[in-house]
């Protein structure tokens, strides 16, 4: 009963979600000129997971891989994120599970947080700074002020270098790491947050934990 209580939160937060999602691909909707709304150009051989791509886990006989290009301050990224970690917990033992960087236009605090978990992963800590930003994503998203002091205080908490974080994060080299996986997601087709690949298949995101479990599983199968 806790169980199947615990997938009917999750599938309720997914629903009250997609409404941002939708929001978050018309932000990318290309215009009549074809422009995607973003400061950099579409890789010319986009690859959905590279060997820089962050990994959450790493099982030593990888069966599936998934990918999601996901921007820290959307909604519907934040809806997601219970249903990515209850995935990774049941197969992160089988499943590759990758993420990549896709902040949107329009989310003002969307870049500095992806450069924000770029300065961690430069101190080993990258996953956790994921955590962080999507654990309080209400408290900083969807501000018109710069946020980049509350990121300065998960890298605190987090026991980071601070004067390496404050040079990573200020590094072009971090923001062009970000712009690196934008241009994959443009060359890929991403239009908006969160979008997953399957193997390399872009999928229609599933409308619940069950519906993206029963894909996982198919995959498996096969």
């Amino acid at each position: 009963m806790k169980k199947l209580y615990k997938h009917l939160i999750v599938a309720a937060v997914l629903v009250a979600g997609f409404a941002a999602a939708f929001g978050s691909y018309l932000l990318l909707r290309p215009d009549d000129r074809g422009s995607s709304g973003l400061d950099v150009q579409p890789a010319v051989e986009a690859l959905p997971v590279r060997e820089s791509s962050h990994r959450l886990t790493e099982p030593k006989k990888s069966e599936l891989t998934i990918v999601e290009f996901l921007d820290f301050e959307c909604e519907a990224c934040g809806a997601y994120y219970p249903v990515v970690e209850q995935l990774r917990e049941e197969y992160g033992d089988r499943v590759t599970f990758v993420a990549r960087y896709f902040p949107m236009p329009g989310h003002r605090n969307a870049e500095p947080a992806a450069r924000a978990a770029e300065a961690a992963a430069r101190q080993g800590k990258f996953e956790e700074m994921y955590n962080e930003l999507f654990t309080t994503q209400k408290e900083w998203g969807e501000s018109q002020e710069w946020k980049e002091s509350v990121f300065r205080g998960y890298a605190k908490e987090l026991g980071l270098d601070m004067k390496k974080f404050d040079a990573d994060f200020s590094d072009p080299e971090t923001a062009g790491r970000v712009q690196d996986d934008q241009r994959d997601g443009l060359g890929l087709g991403v239009q908006g947050t969160p979008t997953f690949f399957l193997d390399g298949e872009k999928i229609t995101n599933p409308s619940s934990y069950k519906a993206f479990k029963a894909l996982i599983d198919d995959k498996l199968a096969n």
